[in-house]
């Protein structure tokens, strides 16, 4: 086992709507170049790279890469639905904190269609029959309602309901993001909004308008993942690490009728108290967070389950501002998968490289001021979660 995981270099391309995107291999190669000239090594110097991806042919990691060089080395391709680019992240992590290798290449890319998420294998049972059925069960069936607005606008409303929240609260998530957004030039939406406007715009499911779900996206992103020893050896940047990382999958208790339990709070709560006892560190020590805003609902339920704010007080934590620059912890300063863009293999890469950014002090307009610690949730239902820690290195 080695001593400390380091993040030698990132890289991402602009994401892009599907009507103005490249190729995915295109878009990777792009995300992988830039990685490797921010780490400064050459494909010869990688020794395995992990490809994340969820709509594509198999091996299309091997395609991506391959534009880049071919050197002979493994390639394994990830899919995890929306968790995928952490995915791969926490896999080329394990591969150099085991020692397996020293040098680690993780990836992810997205070449997506318009229109909502669906099921392309439906002569088969689908991963996500038992969730249907507790929806189903909860909500009663409903036909020709997009399938992810379904679980996590009824999430969002369970949870309104049990708190007695004003469903209108979660717009201002929306409204946050497109701020944030507008000092990110990787970003798709940055354009302000106004709560009105967000609220005004057509209605999806429960509290959900248009303007609270993440836009379908292209894109790409990529890591060099090393040890300390190596980065020492070839004189590659120690400033950031991954000081604690943890993946969880569901439990029983996923399926208990709870909808914010079916849709990963626990995965989400668990993965985050296996980091924060692993780092020795709490929420309140956190500056600056990447999670999983897919929906305004998901970024507000990810605050509790993260420990950002104790449960049942987000709408204050929202109304006070402690969810943006000044406040407790910046959330998303990225724009979130909200206004950047949510290419689902590439998200998590692209929140590690925007964690990144923001520990070595390179983050522009964006900056996060005196960010030391950092926080990355990646969830994918299905189901999975990936909390990630990072450090700045004195």
């Amino acid at each position: 086992m080695v001593d400390r995981v380091q993040v030698a270099g990132v890289g991402m391309v602009p994401f892009a709507t599907p009507r103005r995107s490249e190729s995915y291999d295109v878009m990777a190669q792009g995300a992988i170049t830039a990685a490797l000239t921010d780490a400064g090594v050459g494909m010869p110097h990688i020794q395995q790279a992990y490809a994340g991806y969820v709509y594509g042919d198999s091996t299309c990691g091997q395609n991506a890469v391959y534009g880049v060089g071919m050197t002979g080395i493994p390639v394994i391709n990830v899919n995890n639905n929306c968790s995928t680019g952490s995915t791969a992240l926490f896999l080329a992590r394990q591969a150099v904190a085991s020692g397996a290798a020293d040098c680690v290449l993780a990836v992810g890319f997205e070449q997506m269609q318009r229109g909502a998420l669906g099921s392309h294998w439906d002569d088969r049972p689908s991963p996500f029959a038992r969730f249907d059925r507790v929806l189903d069960e909860t909500l009663g069936p409903e036909d020709g309602v997009p399938m992810a607005p379904r679980y996590f606008g009824g999430a969002g409303q369970a949870y309104a309901d049990r708190y007695g929240m004003d469903p209108a609260v979660f717009a201002e998530i929306a409204v946050k993001a497109r701020r944030h957004a507008a000092n990110n030039p990787y970003a798709v939406f940055r354009d302000p909004v106004t709560v009105d406007e967000v609220l005004g715009s057509p209605h999806i499911y429960g509290p959900l308008s248009r303007l609270q779900c993440c836009p379908p996206t292209c894109g790409a992103a990529a890591a060099v993942i090393v040890s300390e020893e190596y980065a020492r050896e070839h004189g590659l940047r120690t400033d950031v690490a991954i000081a604690a990382q943890a993946m969880t999958t569901d439990k029983p208790a996923s399926f208990d009728g709870d909808l914010l339990r079916l849709v990963g709070y626990d995965m989400t709560a668990a993965a985050a108290r296996q980091v924060y006892e692993a780092a020795g560190v709490g929420p309140e020590d956190i500056g600056v967070v990447e999670l999983h805003d897919c929906f305004t609902t998901n970024e507000l339920l990810s605050y509790e389950a993260l420990g950002l704010t104790p449960e049942g007080t987000a709408e204050k934590f929202i109304r006070d501002g402690q969810n943006t620059y000044g406040g407790a912890v910046v959330t998303n300063p990225s724009g979130g998968l909200l206004s950047k863009g949510h290419p689902l293999g590439a998200t998590g890469l692209a929140q590690c490289a925007e964690l990144t950014w923001q520990l070595r002090g390179d983050a522009g307009a964006r900056q996060v001021d005196g960010a030391s610690v950092a926080l990355q949730h990646n969830i994918g239902l299905g189901g999975a979660a990936v909390v990630t820690l990072y450090e700045k290195v004195a």
